[in-house]
């Protein structure tokens, strides 16, 4: 085995969603899931996760699964009838091997009580809405402390041309000189 086992990070949107607010209008849920999906981006950037957050549309008519790639954030919305939940479930019994063999530690991101139950059954170890949603911004304020206080580099093209080649850049301008 080399390196690090990859982290993986699946989050059932609508339940930390509703941890952060309860949105009222059909256009209030779609902002949500947009802010969340674009803070999921953030922490991903920050934290080197592979992120999934699944949304159900088991009330919805959607007849098919749809799966978009949003950076390192893949966001799923299950199809008509199938509740995240069940998705979250097989996504971990997809992991279990790699998580045996520690080549991967898989977390999923929920407050549904049941589901904490089933996915630690799976190997996948669990955090609540709550937790998740104080870890993000952790994390993001980590980050931007530490972007702060590195100095900004003054980068030019020079600065990337290997030392003899710049000599002998040099070197032929002052002979036309």
């Amino acid at each position: 085995m080399s390196g690090a086992p990859k982290r993986v990070l699946i989050v059932d949107g609508y339940n930390v969603i509703n941890a952060r607010s309860h949105p009222g209008s059909a256009q209030a849920l779609a902002d949500a899931r947009d802010r969340l999906v674009n803070d999921l981006e953030d922490y991903a950037g920050f934290s080197g996760q592979e992120i999934v957050v699944v949304f159900d549309a088991w009330q919805a008519e959607r007849p098919v699964r749809s799966v978009e790639q949003r950076g390192a954030v893949r966001v799923v919305f299950t199809r008509k009838g199938e509740i995240a939940d069940r998705y979250i479930e097989r996504l971990c019994d997809e992991y279990a091997e790699d998580v045996e063999y520690r080549r991967a530690e898989v977390r999923v991101a929920t407050s549904d009580a049941l589901e904490q139950t089933i996915v630690l059954g799976r190997g996948a170890t669990r955090v609540s809405a709550r937790e998740l949603i104080y870890e993000m911004a952790q994390v993001r304020r980590h980050g931007a402390e530490r972007a702060a206080a590195q100095p900004v580099k003054r980068s030019t093209v020079g600065d990337r041309i290997p030392a003899h080649i710049v000599h002998k850049m040099r070197e032929m301008t002052r002979g036309k000189e």
